[in-house]
């Protein structure tokens, strides 16, 4: 799939929350490096978190961005074959609308 931009998948997360723990599950169960991405998660209430990211998605989470824009908000019923296919037809759309 040549035709993703690939790079870096980040998920917005806190601990605790078991909608960000199970979309985390999912995507670590999907072939990422398909799509040329690597997850990163990043918990928003970590003391290394900057403020202004805690304050963008306290309420939101869990958030998907690629390419530092953030995708549409995924179903927590996606899973397997569902989500990688979500995943990939909102990196195609280029990621910008959200």
């Amino acid at each position: 799939m040549a035709d993703q931009p690939g790079g870096e998948l980040t998920l917005y997360s806190r601990r605790g929350c078991c909608l960000c723990e199970g979309l985390e599950t999912r995507l670590r169960q999907l072939n990422l490096r398909a799509l040329g991405l690597q997850l990163t998660v990043i918990d928003i209430d970590a003391e290394q978190t900057p403020g202004e990211l805690r304050a963008r998605y306290d309420l939101e989470v869990p958030v998907l961005s690629c390419a530092g824009k953030d995708l549409p908000r995924v179903s927590p019923r996606l899973c397997g074959e569902g989500l990688f296919n979500w995943l990939h037809r909102a990196l195609s759309k280029g990621a910008g609308a959200t």
